[in-house]
């Protein structure tokens, strides 16, 4: 197996890193992998010009995961508030529980932790994912206690089919970050 390499995105991977979003979380080809939304949301995942607009923000990174040139995963970092943010985060479904989410979460903390200095990750779940939460939780990230409503009506962030869904932000501390 030849090695995972990490890149930052650029323009021209928008098409790519679109389908590789929505083959995570939407529709049938979702459900090979376990962080499908599919029973949850409709419509898009990403917003190709909310994507364009995180490649070229200060601060903000989509980092791309590849190996032998091939797109296997992806995920947003980005300076908010003080903190580093973690979103985004897309692993082929096929590729699912074989190690590359851990690697590019690993990438993506050391980006905001040594690169950045800043002093810890939150990110965003929906509550009901609680397989995902536990999945973070096992990697450090504590439930903060903090709830934001689910964006209902704009479609930039899917359809929702449940009318339940709620954001809860986990956190983890991380290393390298300035005192």
């Amino acid at each position: 197996m030849d090695t995972l390499t990490f890149r930052p995105a650029t323009h021209t991977d928008v098409p790519a890193l679109v389908a590789l979003v929505t083959s995570a979380y939407r529709g049938d080809v979702s459900k090979q992998g376990w962080t499908t939304e599919a029973d949850m949301l409709d419509g898009q995942r990403i917003d190709p010009d909310v994507l364009l607009r995180d490649i070229e923000r200060p601060h903000s990174r989509i980092i791309v995961a590849e190996r032998d040139g091939l797109l296997l995963a992806c995920a947003h970092v980005a300076e908010e508030d003080g903190a580093g943010y973690f979103g985004m985060f897309s692993v082929r479904p096929t590729l699912q529980g074989g190690g590359v989410g851990k690697a590019l979460l690993a990438e993506a903390e050391r980006v905001a932790g040594e690169e950045w200095e800043l002093p810890a990750m939150r990110m965003t779940v929906i509550d009901i994912r609680d397989e995902l939460i536990a999945f973070y939780e096992r990697r450090g990230y504590v439930r903060t206690g903090i709830k934001k409503p689910f964006p209902y009506g704009d479609e930039r962030y899917g359809i929702p089919k449940r009318d339940d869904l709620r954001f809860e932000v986990l956190e983890k501390p991380l290393t390298g970050a300035r005192a």
